[in-house]
């Protein structure tokens, strides 16, 4: 949601309903700040390294619009798939997924991503350099505020002592997945996250390498990959693969397409996915 059509707030509301009472698990929505005509950096979910999103294309703040969803449901989960988290001040997100973890309930997850595009961090004034360095430090940041009353935190990119930022979160631990396909994604994964969003993910072989990279960091690090969450995009999924994605670990296979453009039409496109992915 929040990319085009799934902009429109109409679309938005119905999609959340619909989504929810025919089983689906969770809401996704994706970020950037910006986008340009033409980029200097390659876009690595791709064969051609080109993103497939229009440059002129509406996109939702991703917490302004999974806020909105949340009004418009009651148990699908909300996830930001993903949230640029270096080019934000964590103190800042750290009180506002805090608040959209309290307006839904403790419905959210958030994902996050180093972010690949030098263009839009050079527009939002923040380093390209070092950006997972920063991400780690932004999410230790935030995890202190969620779990402290009065929180100090002092590192490279994050210094504040003695602060208070409530609302805390309505889960006591706001799960944070991390996207990234390479073995240094991976390898953060297993650093610090709670689980992985593999994204555009060329079929099953490409599936079980990855995780198969994954499993053997969890190892180095004495994680039990049990304990991750696992959300997977394929560039082409097929109905056959759910079983196979199932045993190789997935927990949850998100299906990336486009709304319609008008509200009306969403519950037949939602009742069509369900037909395909859960009513077998």
């Amino acid at each position: 949601m929040g990319i085009g059509s799934g902009a429109d707030p109409d679309v938005i509301a119905a999609t959340a309903r619909h989504a929810e009472d025919r089983g689906f698990a969770t809401l996704w929505c994706g970020e950037h700040v910006v986008m340009v005509d033409q980029p200097s950096s390659r876009y690595p979910y791709t064969p051609d390294g080109q993103i497939a999103v229009p440059v002129d294309a509406d996109w939702l703040d991703p917490l302004a619009c999974l806020g909105f969803a949340a009004a418009h449901s009651s148990t699908i989960r909300l996830a930001t798939g993903v949230l640029l988290l270096p080019e934000h001040n964590p103190v800042i997100m750290a009180k506002q997924v805090a608040s959209l973890d309290r307006l839904s309930k403790g419905r959210f997850t958030l994902g996050v991503g180093i972010g690949w595009s030098r263009d839009e961090f050079d527009a939002l004034g923040v380093p390209f350099s070092r950006r997972a360095e920063r991400t780690a430090a932004y999410l230790e940041a935030m995890r202190a505020l969620w779990s402290t009353e009065v929180a100090t935190v002092e590192s490279d990119f994050v210094s504040f002592r003695d602060v208070r930022v409530n609302p805390k979160p309505t889960q006591s631990h706001v799960p944070v997945i991390l996207g990234g396909n390479s073995d240094r994604a991976l390898m953060r994964v297993a650093e610090w996250s709670d689980g992985w969003y593999g994204f555009n993910l060329d079929g099953l072989d490409h599936v079980a390498d990855r995780l198969a990279t994954l499993r053997s960091y969890c190892a180095e690090r004495d994680r039990a990959m049990s304990d991750m969450r696992i959300a997977v995009a394929l560039r082409d999924p097929r109905d056959a693969e759910l079983g196979d994605l199932e045993h190789l670990g997935v927990d949850e296979l998100v299906i990336v397409e486009s709304p319609p453009d008008s509200a009306d039409a969403v519950e037949e496109w939602i009742a069509d996915l369900a037909q395909r992915w859960i009513d077998r």
